[in-house]
């Protein structure tokens, strides 16, 4: 299936392909162009709109051709007057790839579903009845969207009110910790420790509010400094070893140390491991265990699947392969993540706890992957007969940045010319 992007950003490129690449069975033939003209012969196309984006006038876009628009809030009416009544959907800036994802779904489904011949008239007829009901439900989508985007600008204004308070009180028991208001019995020590805990977890929650509600508007760079990951491990085990020892759980490091340079921010990948550390805790059972595994390893980017315990799967199994990347484990002794939920746990939406506890699928695994995806890696979870299974990869300063699809490269490239 041929899809343009129009646009110049290449943010909302890698967007575009990353969301392309979650269909697997899918081929694409995937481009950017700068023109309605350069990309007036694909099956979908992706509009940045922009004050300055220039439609075609009049415009009657192909019924057997898909448009999705990425526009900003206060542009919205505009356009659509613009537009014709139906055949196209809306995605607000800053754009949820969730919501990308099901209008690409939509369109695969109607391309796949169009008639044979044109003369087909019953068929054509039908699609035209379902395509005007379908426009009432992105009309729905287009309101839920603005729901959203209200809800996330209350979430970081909370978030941002809520820090100056936990930074002062964080202070206050550093000074009573530090006799320098007076001596304090070892009990009082004790107590003020475990406050101070919970300041910093809560404080690691209000970052994590404002990181999500924020991130699609700031997306984050990739690093350009060496980072330690020895280090971060270490600091999350510390973090998280009072809950460990509450629930007398055994925990086990097993890391061999990078042999190239891993470009990553620190305070950023710590937090990772502390929310995947702290999900594994929650979900281990008293007198369980958790073990940490990191080492070097090929990863294949034409792969999503990250699973290096069977035997020659791919070219990861093989000692010629180079070792392009740095592979992380948390395991756990825990109950174990259900198949059907492998990947949605992911999602900032996840809420189901008919199928699954949300507090496991919680705000912590969307930042994680936020986090993870910003530093070019990949992070997925797995379920094994032990428990569950976390893996996230970290290319190497000198791996090649960019991805593939398991049929071959989706290029963020510009396409020159006209289709």
């Amino acid at each position: 299936m041929r899809v343009r992007l129009i646009s110049g950003d290449q943010y909302l490129c890698k967007l575009c392909r990353e969301v392309l690449l979650a269909f697997r069975e899918q081929e694409w033939d995937f481009g950017m162009v700068s023109s309605y003209d350069q990309g007036r012969q694909a099956e979908l196309l992706i509009w940045d709109v922009e004050p300055d984006t220039q439609l075609p006038e009049n415009p009657s876009f192909d019924p057997r051709r898909k448009s999705i628009f990425l526009v900003a809030r206060k542009h919205v009416e505009e356009l659509q007057h613009k537009l014709p009544r139906n055949g196209y959907g809306i995605v607000l800036k800053p754009v949820n790839p969730v919501l990308l994802h099901a209008l690409v779904e939509e369109a695969v489904t109607h391309h796949a579903a169009l008639p044979a011949t044109a003369n087909d008239l019953s068929a054509e007829r039908f699609r035209l009845e379902r395509d005007e009901m379908l426009q009432y439900l992105l009309q729905a989508n287009l309101t839920l969207q603005e729901y959203d985007q209200d809800r996330n600008t209350f979430l970081a204004r909370s978030a941002h009110d809520l820090r100056a308070p936990l930074v002062a009180v964080q202070g206050y028991c550093s000074l009573l910790l530090d006799n320098q208001l007076g001596s304090l019995n070892p009990e009082q020590s004790r107590v003020l420790e475990r406050m101070q805990r919970s300041i910093k977890r809560l404080s690691r929650l209000t970052t994590a509010m404002f990181q999500m509600s924020v991130g699609p508007r700031a997306p984050r760079r990739a690093p350009h400094k060496r980072g330690d990951i020895e280090a971060c491990v270490a600091q999350a085990v510390h973090e998280l070893r009072p809950v460990m020892e509450s629930k007398q759980i055994k925990i086990a490091v097993r890391l061999t140390p990078p042999h190239e340079m891993l470009l990553i921010d620190d305070i950023q990948i710590e937090q990772v491991l502390v929310n995947l550390l702290d999900n594994a805790c929650r979900f281990t059972p008293r007198n369980g265990s958790i073990e940490i595994r990191a080492r070097s390893t090929f990863w294949d980017r034409r792969s999503p699947n990250l699973t290096e315990d069977v035997e020659h799967a791919d070219r990861r199994a093989s000692d010629s392969a180079p070792h392009n990347a740095y592979r992380v484990e948390v395991r756990d002794s825990g109950p174990g993540v259900p198949p059907g939920d492998l990947e949605r746990i992911f999602e900032e939406y996840t809420t189901d706890a008919g199928t699954f506890e949300s507090s496991r699928a919680g705000l912590g695994l969307a930042i994680s992957r936020q986090i993870v995806h910003a530093h070019s890696g990949h992070i997925i979870a797995e379920t094994t007969e032990q428990g569950a299974n976390f893996v996230f990869v970290l290319p190497y300063g000198g791996a090649e940045n960019r991805s593939h699809g398991p049929n071959g490269p989706v290029s963020c490239a510009t396409a020159g010319g006209s289709d």
